[in-house]
């Protein structure tokens, strides 16, 4: 998969790589802006509890 995206970016290597990491820094963006909150109901983290007492 990795090979198919770098074969089809335009430009020399460092061209690519430039925009690799553009696209990267994309994805996380969109992951944390928005799949990432849409999700988050979804899963059972927030039935979390903690005890009050201390180490015994």
């Amino acid at each position: 998969m990795y090979g198919w995206i770098w074969r089809h970016l335009p430009g020399n290597t460092l061209v690519r790589m430039v925009l690799s990491v553009l696209l990267v820094l994309g994805l996380v963006y969109v992951l944390f802006q928005y799949v990432f909150p849409w999700a988050e109901p979804l899963l059972p983290f927030g039935n979390v509890t903690v005890d009050q007492g201390g180490a015994g």
